[in-house]
């Protein structure tokens, strides 16, 4: 996997032929602008497959950007043709479907837990957290519960790869 490097300048970069006021994001060659913004280091481009009416997918959307992550949501009509194309199972299924290189992540993972996986960059397909537990990203909300984070083996496995306590 490609690993990209978030670079913020600070004054100093008159000297690399660059004019900045105050801090400002370093674009290189081949990166938009979207990357400056403190592309998380070693994530590829996360996309988001979602409704366009859905609250909690905007939410965490947010927050993996928030966490760094360079993301570009695609709103869809028909998620199920997202989730078979992907290989999620139904019963592991929640309402975002997101891809990273060959990994998908379903459903409202927190941001460190996809940067570890990416990190570690298993032999897996990827993560899912079934459902929409409360207090997770995305799906704030009084009365947080603790959730699973699964693990997909690409012959069709399934392990617990983190348990959250929010």
């Amino acid at each position: 996997m490609k690993r990209r490097n978030g670079v913020w300048a600070v004054a100093g970069l008159v000297a690399a032929g660059i004019l900045v006021v105050g801090a400002a994001p370093v674009l290189r060659p081949g990166s938009s602008p979207a990357d400056a913004g403190g592309a998380v280091a070693g994530a590829a481009e996360m996309v988001v497959y979602k409704s366009p009416t859905c609250g909690c997918c905007n939410g965490w959307v947010e927050h993996m950007r928030a966490a760094g992550f360079a993301v570009r949501a695609e709103n869809v009509s028909d998620m199920h043709a997202v989730k078979v194309r992907e290989g999620i199972p139904l019963e592991l299924s929640s309402c975002h479907t997101s891809v990273v290189g060959d990994y998908v992540f379903e459903g409202h993972i927190p941001a460190p837990v996809i940067q570890r996986f990416l990190d570690e960059a298993p032999d897996l397909a990827g993560l899912t957290v079934p459902g929409m537990p409360v207090g997770s990203p995305g799906m704030e909300g009084p009365n947080p519960v603790p959730y699973e984070v699964i693990a997909l083996g690409r012959d069709g496995s399934r392990t617990v790869y983190e348990t959250v306590r929010p």
